[in-house]
């Protein structure tokens, strides 16, 4: 089997869905994972460092999207503007035939305590990575952080509602609108703290 094979990531992880969708992840192991995708655990470990990875790849690249798209916006662009450019990116990858495989991460996940940690963790380095983008592009805190934290929660509200049984709006347009609707509530929340300031008649 040629280690070059492109396509060995989507194999395992394929292969890794089905067994723990067949006897539970606790029950799964990466040798078992690697037979089924005709692999080695050698090959295995050259893409993942373990098999709760599997469920997770691709974040390092997510990171680099989102990065990448708010980097090349003109100098006038706001944050906002620019977080919503690194979301319209990252929805790319986002197809609907991802979106069956992408319920079954969520599943498996879901019913374990140390997968929704490391989930959190993707989040916080996603958001991380905005962030950093922003302030690369001089703004400064603690607007990069709040932007960047509005952006993964439209990221993880868009992405929630796209597994949705019955959905069939796509990933961008869910996302755009999330991010409205975080956008318009935290304009509200900034025009109730001012009226609370303002001294009474």
């Amino acid at each position: 089997m040629s280690r070059w094979e492109p396509n060995t990531r989507e194999r395992l992880l394929d292969a890794a869905l089905d067994l723990f969708g067949e006897r539970g992840y606790d029950s799964v192991t990466v040798a078992e994972i690697a037979e089924r995708a005709g692999l080695t655990k050698r090959t295995f470990f050259r893409h993942f460092t373990d098999k709760r990875e599997v469920l997770f790849a691709g974040q390092e690249a997510l990171s680099r999207i989102f990065a990448d798209a708010i980097t090349a916006l003109p100098a006038s662009a706001s944050p906002i503007e620019a977080v919503a450019a690194a979301l319209e990116a990252a929805a790319a990858p986002f197809g609907p035939q991802r979106r069956e495989r992408a319920k079954q991460v969520q599943a498996v996940v879901a019913d374990h305590s140390d997968l929704r940690e490391r989930e959190l963790l993707k989040h916080a380095t996603l958001t991380a990575a905005m962030a950093s983008a922003l302030r690369e592009r001089g703004v400064p805190d603690p607007a990069a952080s709040l932007a960047a934290e509005i952006g993964g929660l439209a990221f993880t509200t868009g992405f929630t509602r796209w597994i949705e049984p019955g959905n069939e709006r796509e990933f961008a347009e869910l996302t755009r609108e999330a991010l409205a609707e975080l956008v318009a509530a935290t304009a509200t929340l900034t025009t109730t703290i001012l009226r609370g300031q303002q001294p009474n008649d």
